[in-house]
């Protein structure tokens, strides 16, 4: 009897200090931290977007000298496709390409996924072509993300930065009808979305567009495959 309270005593507490015991909290991915804002004032309303310099410095500092330079101002956004992207960022309103500086390393595996309202380089089919051009996604474009250092398909697309304001405005834009003009065969907003002047939050405004040191060259994001009922280009 006595050895059977002894054990009881010893199992009390124990039973006590697993119940009290706090729960190990579970693992989470940190959110980026809050970066600079840019306001784009476009001939549709205008968009703010919030850069991540923490996760793309690189496409962020890239992004950020456009701005300060007044590159973006007169830009159209050239290509809207519904429940897919709107790109922009280069052609002027007669669809004309201006000289950028040269292209960055990508930084698509950075962990950022391409969800709807996030802002990423886009570039041709080399990975590390990106220049002056981004997009905003329209819906969560998973599969735009990086699988794998393989190819340029796999290797996928950086994101640096979301919409915060003026989504609203984003999807106004791929609502736009489209039609080819120019050296785009499709997809072009009619009548095209002017980026009139991009600035920085809380920074005066950028001096007028300077040219830039290097040739533009083509960017672009693959289509979405069939069913959406686009070819690739």
């Amino acid at each position: 009897m006595h050895r059977l309270l002894l054990a009881l005593l010893f199992l009390v507490p124990m039973g006590l200090s697993a119940q009290t015991a706090a729960p190990a909290p579970a693992a989470t991915q940190a959110p980026p931290a809050p970066g600079p804002k840019v306001l784009l004032h476009t001939s549709v309303g205008d968009i703010t977007l919030e850069l991540y310099p923490d996760k793309a410095p690189k496409s962020v500092a890239n992004f950020l000298q456009y701005v300060h330079e007044g590159f973006y101002d007169g830009t159209v956004f050239h290509r809207a496709i519904p429940g897919y992207l709107v790109q922009g960022g280069l052609y002027t309103r007669d669809l004309q390409p201006r000289r950028t500086h040269p292209a960055i390393a990508s930084e698509a595996d950075n962990g950022l996924s391409n969800l709807r309202g996030t802002v990423a380089v886009a570039r041709g089919a080399d990975p590390n072509s990106g220049t002056a051009q981004f997009f905003i996604n329209l819906v969560d474009n998973r599969r735009l993300d990086y699988a794998g250092n393989q190819s340029g398909l796999t290797w996928g697309y950086a994101v640096f930065g979301k919409v915060v304001q003026g989504m609203d405005v984003v999807d106004k834009i791929a609502a736009l009808p489209t039609r080819g003009q120019g050296p785009f065969a499709a997809d072009v907003p009619n009548p095209l979305p002017v980026i009139e002047s991009a600035s920085v939050v809380g920074e005066e405004a950028p001096a007028p567009a300077a040219s830039a040191k290097a040739p533009a060259k083509a960017a672009s994001v693959a289509k979405p495959a069939r069913p959406a009922g686009r070819k690739g280009g």
